[in-house]
């Protein structure tokens, strides 16, 4: 009985009310996109400039027959270690220089009625070379052939630092779409207030393009020429969208 009596004494102190202070933060305000007063108006634009490439990447290659495939894997080997030497030999250095493929394939000869018989092996074994300095790449290559390169292919031209022409190219962009804009606002009779808000869609940081083929037997149909590899020029280019607020 006293128990019961405790508890229920106990029960409305457990139902009181906690009273605790909060302070009210008033909520961050963010502009809408679309301004409650004044027109709107989206234009896309693509800014550009253009850089000299400074890299080139060149994939050079042995490809080696045999009748066995340990035959054709030794030849093949010998033939690249004096490529390696070689690549090394022109000052390039060892992050620049990477195995790109590895093969060794059957070859079959085909007969009408009758099952492909192999007669012998094919091993391929390419590199991928940076070069740094693409005046010197086509003296290189040449050096590879003379070492036993037969299959090049390249080069890719690129930018190795874009970080500085992207941002020229940014600028670029926003320049146009702001021309654009006054433009546009002229002829509705308005005029540019400001920017509300700015997209970057895209960039092209001159990255290499489907690269010109080489063939070592082609390089070196005469001994007295040299290859040579002219670097032009790549675009380095941005795409933005800027809405502006007119009036």
């Amino acid at each position: 009985m006293n128990k019961i009596l405790l508890m229920a004494a106990l029960a409305p102190a457990a139902l009181a009310p906690v009273t605790a202070i909060a302070q009210v933060q008033p909520a961050p305000t963010v502009e809408p996109l679309v301004p409650a007063a004044g027109a709107v108006l989206d234009v896309s634009a693509e800014g550009r400039t253009t850089r000299v490439p400074d890299l080139a990447t060149i994939r050079a290659g042995v490809v080696s027959q045999g009748a066995t495939a340990a035959a054709a894997l030794s030849d093949n080997a010998q033939r690249m270690a004096r490529v390696l030497a070689a690549v090394k030999r022109a000052g390039i250095a060892d992050r620049d220089i990477q195995t790109a493929t590895v093969q060794l394939q059957p070859q079959y000869r085909y007969g009408e009625n009758v099952p492909p018989a192999i007669t012998g092996y094919q091993a391929t074994n390419t590199l991928s070379v940076r070069f740094r300095d693409v005046a010197k790449s086509g003296s290189v290559l040449d050096a590879l052939v003379a070492q036993g390169a037969n299959q090049i292919d390249g080069p890719n031209l690129s930018i190795d630092k874009p970080d500085a022409a992207l941002d020229e190219a940014r600028a670029d962009a926003i320049q146009r779409a702001r021309a654009r804009a006054e433009l546009y606002a002229k002829a509705a009779g308005l005029r540019v207030v400001r920017i509300v808000s700015i997209t970057e869609n895209g960039a092209d940081a001159g990255g290499p393009e489907r690269p010109m083929m080489i063939r070592a037997q082609a390089m070196r149909s005469d001994a007295m020429e040299k290859t040579s590899i002219a670097p032009g020029e790549r675009d380095v280019t941005v795409n933005v969208s800027v809405r502006f607020l007119l009036n």
